[in-house]
Parts: structure tokens; C-alpha cells; sequence
């Protein structure tokens, strides 16, 4: 019996889901509206009835299903599928997903969080395939992680393992943080802080071009800060050489606690390209050690986009097809 693969995606917004073949093919996919106002059983209840959709669509039964791998935000117990919280969906308690949903689908459940779930589709079919050891980094609105080594997720023992945004890069002053401290990794580099610091040279002189923009539009974004800069704007130029100093410093501080094949950058602001990834890199030489950890260590962009969590999710079914 021809076996397939559910890989699901779970965030505040969306429910993305996917067909994958065992050797890693994506054969279909679907999103649709997160019932976040149904509460975890409206939730878990939209993920059933989209798989037996999906299934049926493509030609397959819910026999053919090797299992349904979750991807969510929030700390999680993976080795037994609780959602711990999942401030994005409302749910505040633990959730018993991997039980729930096996309830509903009769399919085998894994769980994890999304940012590992990303790691892992990358592991797989992206930008870290032929790497057993790598590290992925998420840059939006906020910064998430994902580590990996010897092909396993660390998940730590209150599964907050990865959570690379909240490294203190600034131990005193520094931008408030949403996890409560200041100076954290996040507020130097994610789009929220690209942002911050866009807006701020707009308004106090610094960068004419930026208070163009935000005259016409109303708003900076990031792509705005970036554009800028590469333009020559020279406030602009700052802030893109801050969020390089200060990813390839933390960077430089995982390479030498984990000493990874490989650091994939995924999210919005990792569409700057070369003109950020080559700053990174020079930072990042700045700061280590040793030079062959430097030459042997690749920090390369993400490739598959917003299909990561649903291929890390089909992975989690994957490799336990291979235990």
C-alpha cells in the first residue's frame, strides 16, 4: 500500500498542510483560517477534517497516512505531543494534541514546536540538506531557532532549546524585550527593530530618505531600511551593519558551543541577500577564534520559504518511519 506523508503547520493565522512522499516529494498542499476563536478542540478538530479533505482529494485513504507531523509556536513536550502554551492560538493550559488528534484520525501524531519543525524541513529538503549538525535562524518580527545535531532536535529539558532570539547581547540598557528583559538578540535584529531604528533616522534628521518614504507611505518597513542602504543611505547603512555585528556575534557564540556544518537564515529580513549575508560573515569571522572553524562552517539563506514547517513536520513522521 502506497504510503504518504500529512505535514501540518500550525500558527495564529493559518493552517498550512501538505502531501509529502516519503522520499521527501510534496504532492499537494492547502491553508486555510485558524479556528483560534473555537479554542484547542475547533483547532484540533480543523486539522482532521483538512486531512481527510486532502487525502481524499489526492487519491488516498486515511489507511494510506504514515502519521501527521505537527508544527506549532509555543514550548512543547514532544516526547509526548503536549502543547505546553501556545500564546498565538489563546491556549494557555496544556493541550494533549498527540492524543487528541490521534483520537480523531486514528493516524499516529508527532509534535513540535514550529521553529524546530522549520529546522528540520530545511535539514531535509532545503538549504541544510547533507547536514546532520546545523542551526536555523528565523528573522521576522521576532528572532526563533531551531538547533540540530547529529540529526536530532535539542530540545532541552523545558523544551526551550533553540530559543536564539533571547541570547542577551546587550547585558545592561538595550531595547525592552516581549519575553520581559532588555537587550536581547532580537531587539538588535529583527524586522521589529530594523524597524524601530528606520523610523527613528526618519524623524530626527539623520536620513532623508527614510523620512521620504515615511511621508509617502505612512510607515518604514524593513525592505524600506535595507533598500535604503544599499543605495548609500548612510543611516541606513548603520543599522544594516548593526544587525550584521550582532548576528554574526551570536552566531560566533553558538559556532563555538556547537560547532555546526551549517547556520541557515530563514524569515523576512534574510531576503536582504548577499548584501546582509556577507556583512554577516564578516562579522562573524571577527569574532571567532579559530580560523578553520570559520572556513569549515557555511552561513547560507533558507530555501524553502513558508514551506519549512510543513516539510520539518512531515520529517518528524519520517524519521520515525526509519526507527
Amino acid at each position: 500500500m502506497k504510503q504518504i506523508i500529512v505535514g501540518v503547520d500550525v500558527g495564529g493565522t493559518a493552517i498550512k498542510m501538505a502531501l509529502i512522499t516519503p522520499n521527501g516529494e510534496l504532492v499537494a498542499k492547502i491553508q486555510e483560517p485558524t479556528p483560534v476563536a473555537e479554542g484547542e478542540d475547533g483547532v484540533l478538530q480543523k486539522i482532521a477534517g483538512m486531512t481527510r479533505v486532502l487525502l481524499h482529494e489526492h487519491g488516498y485513504s486515511l489507511e494510506q497516512a504514515s502519521g501527521i507531523g505537527v508544527g506549532i509556536p509555543g514550548p512543547i513536550d514532544a516526547k509526548n505531543g503536549i502543547v505546553m502554551q501556545a500564546v498565538n492560538l489563546h491556549w494557555t493550559k496544556p493541550v494533549l494534541l498527540k492524543q487528541k488528534l490521534e483520537a480523531l484520525t486514528g493516524r499516529p501524531v508527532e509534535v513540535d514546536n514550529d521553529a524546530n519543525a522549520a529546522a528540520l524541513g530545511e535539514m531535509w529538503q532545503g538549504a541544510g540538506q547533507g547536514a546532520q549538525d546545523l542551526v536555523l535562524i528565523t528573522i521576522g518580527t521576532g528572532v526563533g531557532g531551531g538547533v540540530i545535531l547529529n540529526g536530532n532536535v535539542i530540545h532541552g529539558m523545558n523544551g526551550v532549546g533553540g530559543e536564539i532570539g533571547h541570547i542577551t547581547m546587550a547585558p545592561t540598557g538595550g531595547a525592552p524585550c516581549n519575553c520581559g528583559k532588555t537587550g536581547c538578540l532580537e531587539t538588535f535584529t529583527s524586522a521589529t527593530a530594523i524597524i524601530r531604528e528606520g523610523h527613528l533616522a526618519a524623524t530626527n534628521g539623520t536620513s532623508p530618505r527614510l523620512a521620504r518614504v515615511l511621508a509617502e507611505t505612512g510607515k518604514i518597513g524593513a525592505k524600506d531600511v535595507f533598500d535604503a542602504a544599499i543605495a548609500g543611505d548612510a543611516a541606513s547603512l548603520a543599522i544594516a551593519d548593526q544587525v550584521a555585528l550582532y548576528l554574526g556575534l551570536a552566531l560566533s557564540h553558538l559556532a563555538i558551543v556547537l560547532n555546526p556544518v551549517k547556520f541557515v537564515i530563514g524569515g523576512g529580513v534574510a531576503a536582504a541577500g548577499d548584501f546582509l549575508f556577507s556583512r554577516i560573515r564578516d562579522s562573524f569571522t571577527r569574532f571567532v577564534p579559530f580560523t578553520y572553524v570559520v572556513e569549515s562552517t557555511q552561513i547560507l539563506p533558507a530555501t524553502l520559504g513558508n514551506d519549512a514547517g510543513v516539510y520539518g513536520a512531515g520529517w518528524l513522521i519520517r524519521s520515525r518511519m526509519e526507527a
